[in-house]
């Protein structure tokens, strides 16, 4: 049994959010969502939460989604195998509509932001490191989908440019309770010099 929705023992949260963090929302779109190819049991019950802080810093919110290639051999490398296997979530047969945010933080876009990316981590490319470097960001709250994925690739790359990195650790989700589970250990146990765990009462609070 998943221990997903029990507190957690490490508190590390220092608080103290203003204008210049930034809540980096991963892939909470319809890929992912009820009904999607890629269907994400827990994402009903992350939603409200994600929705929640989307809302209390739309302006400074940025949302991922993650967009497959038109066709496999767009992509380089292992990729094309791995689109091979996946072939019904390329572009060339899904429904564009699975790439839409979901309906409760579409609604927020403007003010926040929508940035696509064609792999895990929203670092690759320079979009991103603009953005944040345009807007003076010196903290990234995490939220989103999966954690095992893209929400990990999101962190590790946050960490290597350096920023404060707060990951919102039950607005957070996956389809594996182990991989989810292993993941949040791993952040709180090996990476506390880098990496804050806070829950979204605590997001809220300090983000006023």
């Amino acid at each position: 049994m998943s221990t997903a929705d029990e507190p957690r023992e490490y508190k590390t949260f220092e608080g103290n959010l203003d204008d210049r963090a930034v809540h980096l929302c991963v892939d909470m779109q319809g890929l992912f969502g009820p009904g999607g190819p890629w269907e994400t049991p827990w994402v009903e019950r992350r939603l409200p939460r994600i929705s929640s802080i989307a809302e209390r810093a739309a302006a400074q919110t940025i949302f991922t989604r993650f967009v497959p290639p038109q066709y496999p051999k767009q992509m380089p490398g292992r990729w094309q195998r791995y689109y091979e296997h996946w072939r019904e979530v390329t572009r060339e047969r899904l429904d564009p509509e699975f790439l839409e945010l979901l309906p409760e933080l579409r609604r927020l876009v403007p003010p926040a932001l929508v940035l696509d990316k064609p792999v895990y981590s929203p670092f690759h490319g320079r979009r991103l490191v603009s953005t944040l470097r345009e807007r003076a960001a010196n903290v990234v709250v995490v939220t989103g989908a999966e954690t095992d994925v893209c929400v990990l690739a999101t962190i590790l790359g946050a960490v290597d440019y350096g920023y404060r990195v707060v990951v919102v650790a039950d607005a957070v989700c996956s389809s594996s309770d182990t991989g989810h589970d292993a993941v949040l250990t791993l952040l709180g146990n090996r990476l506390g010099h880098q990496i804050e765990m806070a829950e979204t009462d605590e997001i809220l609070e300090a983000w006023r």
